[in-house]
């Protein structure tokens, strides 16, 4: 075989063996650790990277509905027309 080893031969984060008798913490589905502590550390870790993707615009933010996008509703204006920010008695 290659030179990966399986992903349960080491911790993800600081590379220590995993015993076999010993417990093993899972992150993600396949990402292993040997404490809560290293497991904790990562989860951390892809939090703020996610943050900083998100406000750096790496990411998208989540899609705004149509609705959302046009704004609140506004009351009709019964034909008048004003300019935008100005009040219209009626």
């Amino acid at each position: 075989m290659g030179g990966a080893g399986h992903f349960l031969d080491a911790c993800f984060l600081c590379r220590k063996p995993l015993a076999g008798n010993r417990d093993i913490f899972m992150y993600r589905g396949d990402t292993a650790f040997c404490s809560e502590d290293c497991r904790s550390a990562q989860m951390a870790a892809d939090e703020a990277a996610e943050r900083t993707a998100v406000t750096h615009g790496a990411l998208p933010l989540p899609a705004r509905s149509e609705a959302a996008a046009e704004g609140p509703p506004q009351p009709e204006q019964h034909g008048k027309v004003g300019r935008p920010g100005s009040i219209l008695a009626l």
